[in-house]
């Protein structure tokens, strides 16, 4: 028994194993044990892992050789900080040089059995090459934390996202195979489904759904709109992932009041899989940062060295079950602030009180303040009579930055009157929130198209500024 519940390397699970339904913990011993204690075999993990990185894979071979890194020297957390971090770019990069899956593949390609990735609608996609072993060591991890969201063996989860290349729906599928309950793959992104989603969710009253708050929020204004009260569906569990919405105060409230049924976030990057590292426990103080699945530093975005915690940074990955393509130090450029355990649930590992809250690279400046999409998100679903839906648009225009933010109101501000009243509030928050003033437009209910999948609101163009303006 190694410190960590035969924590072996490969990966090595009992699929047969499954906790009595009303045990909080999937691994008691490695959600509870001290956290100095884990930290010391995520050590030897890391070593382990480095060391067969090294062996198996030319990328990194290159990599930490060109940066004077000895994998046999890592012999502590501070000294992993000293490895270069990973870009998602380098790892186009080798795999547009090493077709198909990039010389950081460490397994033959015949183990690869599932091949995933990127959409690749901003560059070259990604490919995700995954063997066996790992497909199991994901479905069981993601078993792990949604057990700890609670859901049980006798629960039906519906999943309402894309059954693509992306792997937030294969990987609640997989999970929820593994820990024994009802799967419902609904899909989503189809014209109409939407509509079908309201007669089929009324219908099979499944107790979890899983996919974006943008489109949880899509299917409940559909639902409202056919005369259906979401209420009806008897969703006791909402489990997002895709977007940061599920960690804004303001847009978690609102599902849970749409739908009468607790709100759980969780989400990384698809390229980490099992993405669920970081995701929300029974505790709901923020998600989780599974260190045993995945080993997470919250970084400086300048010198990717550990962030204390309570402080802001941005989250940099190492898979510790991944054979296939492991991912040491995957730099995220996401935007977070961690805190140290215990949760009130009893887990010791650190957390995300806010969540994953914005992109470094989604961040813009206006007139020298740093602004995050995520930061209006809030202001705009907290306002009442918001309708459901919001653009923003960023411009230059004369000499000063510009920012505008078409508001859809909702049916029920009438009147042009209530409609000048909305947007002032709304001005007046965004400029208490950002601290730099917005001009707010009111549109109609309707006017802005919703998204089957990721809201998809921040527009920075010239041209529609003045349009919108005029």
């Amino acid at each position: 028994m190694t410190l960590m519940e035969s924590w072996t390397w490969p990966p090595r699970y009992d699929e047969g194993y499954a906790p009595a339904p009303d045990q909080p913990y999937w691994s008691p011993v490695r959600e509870t044990m001290p956290a100095a204690e884990r930290e010391a075999a995520i050590v030897q993990r890391i070593r382990v892992v480095m060391r067969y990185a090294y062996e198996r894979a030319p990328f990194y071979r290159r990599k930490w050789e060109e940066a004077g890194i000895d994998p046999a020297a890592i012999r502590s957390l501070e000294d992993f900080e000293r490895v270069p971090v990973v870009t998602k770019h380098e790892l186009r990069e080798t795999q547009e040089a090493h077709e198909p899956f990039g010389d950081f593949l460490c397994v033959p390609a015949a183990e690869v059995k599932h091949v995933h990735g990127t959409s690749g609608t901003t560059g070259r996609p990604t490919a995700f090459g995954i063997s066996t072993g790992d497909w199991r060591a994901i479905a069981n991890a993601h078993a792990r934390v949604l057990w700890a969201m609670g859901v049980r063996p006798d629960d039906t989860v519906f999943i309402g996202s894309f059954f693509s290349l992306y792997m937030g729906s294969w990987g609640t599928l997989i999970g929820t195979e593994r820990l024994g309950a009802r799967v419902f793959p609904f899909g989503a992104g189809v014209v109409g489904q939407t509509a079908r989603a309201v007669s089929w969710l009324r219908q099979m009253r499944p107790t979890v759904f899983y996919g974006t708050p943008s489109y949880a929020l899509h299917i409940a204004e559909s639902a409202r709109d056919a005369g259906v009260d979401p209420r009806e569906f008897g969703l006791r569990r909402l489990v997002f992932s895709g977007e940061p919405g599920a960690s804004i105060p303001a847009i978690r409230g609102k599902l849970e009041r749409l739908y009468g049924a607790l709100v759980f976030d969780s989400g990384s990057m698809a390229e980490v899989s099992p993405w669920m590292n970081l995701g929300e426990s029974s505790a709901r103080v923020g998600m989780l940062c599974w260190q045993d699945l995945v080993y997470t530093e919250v970084c400086d975005p300048r010198t990717y060295a550990r962030v204390p915690y309570g402080a802001e940074g941005t989250p940099v990955y190492t898979t510790l079950e991944r054979c296939s393509q492991p991912m040491i130090r995957l730099l995220s450029n996401d935007l977070t602030r961690w805190e140290s355990g215990p949760t009130p649930c009893g887990r010791t590992y650190p957390y995300l009180p806010k969540g994953i809250y914005g992109r470094i690279d989604d961040m813009f400046t206006i007139r020298g303040e740093n602004i995050y999409p995520s930061a209006i998100d809030d202001v705009m679903s907290a306002l009442p009579g918001y309708g459901g839906e919001h653009r923003i648009l960023i411009t230059r225009a004369e000499a000063m930055d510009d920012l505008l933010v078409q508001l859809e109101h909702h049916q029920s501000v009438a009147g042009a009157g209530a409609r000048e009243a909305l947007r002032r509030l709304a001005e007046e928050r965004l400029r208490a929130v950002l601290g730099v003033g917005a001009r707010v437009i009111c549109v109609p209910p309707g006017t802005l198209e919703r998204n089957e999948f990721k809201a998809r609101r921040v527009v920075d163009d010239r041209d529609l500024f003045r349009a919108a303006r005029s």
